[in-house]
């Protein structure tokens, strides 16, 4: 499978992200395509990560299969041979849509990410052990690293397109998007949590937190857009390790983060853009870990063809 650090299709480009290119097909429909770039902390590394955006794609395409009854959602399509013939235009380009397209229905997204956090770990951790608070709102007393939080916390955050998300209190999103939409957002954003966190843990996995985007068609319908619950935007912890009170293991890019990590410690970054060069070892090992993930959530090897 080809690697890809940017697309070019015949199409306009609408928007590029750390990891997705958007293209605009009609007013109704959009075409998503993730491509091998990685990000950690926030900075995307000049590396890709071989099949990365194919396991988003994929892993996202699975999960909205399993949410079909619970929420709606953008996807039309991740197969390359019905999205060329969906749109004309992309004949010519399987190689490029093979595995790390969708296709999707197009809608005005909501400038708030919905996190939900099963579990106190990374930033949250990390504002929670200086002052008990989360976006500045006070939490139970004497919880550990990895502790369980039940129930789970919805904590939505502000989207930023370069640097860092902010954590915020519900209120401010009430005061951003309005009570009815705050209200049906949170009550969404737990009810695919707790599909997703009850099929993840028949196969060993902890669904620790994760964040979710959503939309809204032109005819007012409220829709789960972009990726689902995937490496990137979740953590996945194997359930059979999980101790609290330490960080855990996981089934994302946590060799890159463990390295960038050692790089700042050793004062050879500053954390900031450009990062350092990723070492071969470090990427194949990130790459594989991608490729676990996918195996153990959906019971088989990812195939690409």
């Amino acid at each position: 499978m080809m690697l890809m650090t940017k697309s070019d299709l015949p199409l306009r480009r609408i928007a590029r992200g750390k990891v997705r290119d958007v293209y605009e097909i009609d007013a109704d429909r959009l075409l998503l395509v993730a491509t091998d770039r990685v990000s950690a902390y926030d900075v995307v590394m000049a590396e890709p990560i071989p099949i990365k955006g194919a396991v988003l794609t994929q892993v996202s395409a699975w999960w909205f299969r399993q949410l079909g009854d619970v929420v709606k959602h953008h996807m039309i399509s991740a197969d390359a041979d019905e999205i060329a013939a969906a749109v004309p235009l992309l004949n010519g380009h399987r190689a490029a849509l093979l595995g790390r397209a969708m296709l999707c229905r197009r809608g005005t997204v909501f400038p708030i990410e919905c996190v939900i956090r099963g579990y106190l770990s990374g930033s949250a951790w990390r504002e929670y052990s200086k002052g008990g608070t989360l976006a500045g709102e006070k939490m139970p007393e004497r919880l550990e690293e990895s502790s369980r939080l039940d129930p789970a916390i919805f904590s939505p955050a502000t989207k930023a397109e370069s640097g860092h998300d902010e954590n915020i209190p519900v209120g401010r999103m009430r005061e951003i998007l309005g009570e009815e939409v705050t209200t049906e957002l949170e009550r969404l954003t737990r009810l695919v949590y707790t599909k997703g966190r009850d099929v993840a843990a028949a196969r060993g996995i902890i669904i620790a937190d994760t964040k979710f985007e959503f939309g809204r068609t032109r005819s007012g319908e409220i829709m789960l857009i972009d990726e689902v619950m995937t490496p990137d935007s979740s953590r996945f912890w194997p359930a059979d390790g999980y101790r609290p009170g330490r960080p855990q293991p996981s089934f994302d890019k946590q060799p890159l983060r463990d390295w960038l990590d050692g790089e700042r410690h050793a004062g050879r970054w500053n954390g900031d853009a450009p990062a350092p060069e990723l070492p071969t070892e470090v990427v194949e090992a990130t790459s594989k870990r991608y490729l676990e993930a996918y195996r153990r959530l959906t019971g088989a090897a990812l195939e690409v063809s």
